[in-house]
């Protein structure tokens, strides 16, 4: 979660966009939209395979991401599938369409920001991601153990700080399942269709007609105003982020971390799918403490101290050993009752 006192789940994230019921990738009957033609990603499958469908999970927001879809069939590096995200780009906007099997990828764009997406596509399966972490060769039984099991999963980068940015800030202090509710409805609200034959497909909101808004219309998305004036602060350095991914990962930390609203929690959770971060970690997560201390010291519930200093012995890849054991690990022991959770929207 972000700051004490939230509910949102970082390994719950994680984990769920690899298990949820994925969208089926409809396309309007009859469409004419110009696209950019198919093209084949040159990706080196020979050092370490990739499981794509897996790699490129965490950049969907749930199983009604009104902006990114994702199916699957089969498991690991043998999977077949699709992945169509519309995003804002620096050229306007864009659609990015993926299709894969075990040999090839193949990648179609649509829009004024298809050069741009076109180019992050081999960014976003991983395919930079070729050196061996050398986690498998772990003394800790338990790390070794989930790397060998994410031996296809690869850490992806959008290069898009400005649409990873949105939906954590909207995550900040609320349930998974309202996080995911408020983007949807912002997107609905405020964004556009997407380029392309892709039916239900939006796009994040325009930088421009967000930075525009009174804090107040969020309200009736459920967002309050301190999240809300976080939000606008983006969209309107939403010019200078895409400089900033061109930074190193310690300059781009310290440059979105001025932004307003944006701490730590948020920092952590943005530096993986943006940049590719694979040392990135969420502090002030309230459930990943205790993930992280229960898996490596058998701790059920832990501190951000505590679970840096497990992690430190993974430094320069410990988002790495975050995500493998979110999807590997041992869940955390429930004590107590679950608390009713009323909706902000309600308030």
């Amino acid at each position: 979660m972000s700051p004490p006192g939230g509910n949102i789940r970082l390994s719950e994230l994680i984990v769920s966009a690899q298990k949820a019921r994925m969208l089926p990738l409809t396309m309007s009957a009859g469409s004419s939209v110009a696209s950019e033609p198919d093209t084949l990603l040159s990706i080196d499958f020979t050092h370490r395979s990739i499981d794509i469908g897996a790699t490129l999970s965490w950049f969907l927001r749930g199983s009604h991401d009104p902006t990114t879809w994702l199916t699957t069939v089969g498991r690991g590096s043998s999977v077949t599938g699709h992945f169509v995200r519309a995003t804002v780009t620096p050229d306007g906007p864009g659609t990015l369409c993926l299709r894969w099997n075990q040999n090839d990828v193949s990648v179609e764009t649509y829009g004024p920001g298809s050069t741009w997406v076109r180019r992050q596509a081999w960014h976003m399966v991983g395919a930079e991601d070729s050196a061996d972490h050398g986690l498998e060769a772990s003394e800790h039984q338990l790390v070794a153990a989930v790397a060998r099991a994410n031996r296809s999963l690869r850490i992806g980068a959008s290069h898009n700080l400005y649409h990873e940015l949105l939906p954590t800030v909207i995550e900040q202090r609320i349930t998974v399942k309202e996080a995911r509710r408020q983007w949807q409805q912002l997107c609905l609200t405020l964004g556009k269709p997407a380029p392309g034959p892709y039916t239900r497909l939006m796009l994040p909101p325009d930088p421009t007609v967000l930075a525009n808004c009174p804090s107040w219309r969020f309200h009736a998305l459920g967002i309050e105003r301190k999240r809300a004036e976080s939000l606008i602060d983006i969209a309107r350095h939403a010019s200078k982020l895409w400089e900033w991914t061109a930074l190193d990962k310690v300059a781009v930390k310290n440059k979105i971390g001025r932004l307003r609203g944006v701490g730590d929690w948020t920092v952590g959770s943005v530096l993986g799918p943006a940049v590719g971060d694979p040392d990135a970690v969420a502090v002030g997560d309230f459930h990943l403490k205790n993930l992280i201390a229960y898996n490596l010291a058998g701790e059920p519930r832990g501190t951000d101290d505590r679970m840096l200093e497990l992690l430190e012995p993974y430094r320069g890849q410990r988002g790495r050993v975050i995500r493998h054991i979110a999807r590997s690990g041992t869940p955390i022991p429930k004590f107590g009752a679950k608390r009713r959770i009323m909706a902000m929207r309600n308030w």
